[in-house]
């Protein structure tokens, strides 16, 4: 099953906690400190807030998360289908996770990730480099 997902930039990532834990009525399943994510079923979306990404407090990126390694090869398959140009990034930490991604902008450099992550990593943060889909 597939999961929507928001990863918002944010100035101060305690208020920001504070305000989406009373919102959401959850505290956040992952809390780092530079990080914070709640994977919440309704909605069913898994919702980030980040220090350290590209972008101003408020800019975000957009994203299809999978649960597992085929659903993503499927995706994929689907956007090469749809004629779009992507970007793959595979083995990689990010968020504290260790994912699989491919990028896709729609045509106003909206930056949309379709993923899969293995698990957490206690190692750091990783990347929040995302790459041009030509």
């Amino acid at each position: 099953m597939r999961r929507m997902h928001i990863g918002l930039q944010v100035y101060d990532l305690e208020e920001s906690i504070e305000f989406y834990t009373r919102l959401f009525g959850a505290a956040p399943t992952l809390r780092r400190p530079d990080y914070a994510k709640w994977m919440l079923e309704d909605p069913r979306v898994n919702f980030s807030l980040d220090t350290r990404g590209e972008g101003a407090a408020g800019s975000a990126h957009y994203g299809i998360q999978v649960e597992s390694h085929p659903e993503l090869e499927d995706l994929r398959d689907h956007i090469d289908a749809a004629g779009m140009a992507r970007a793959d990034q595979n083995d990689l930490v990010c968020g504290y996770q260790l994912q699989h991604k491919s990028w896709v902008a729609d045509p106003d450099g909206v930056m949309w990730e379709a993923f899969f992550t293995e698990g957490t990593v206690d190692s750091g943060y990783g990347t929040a480099e995302m790459p041009d889909p030509a």
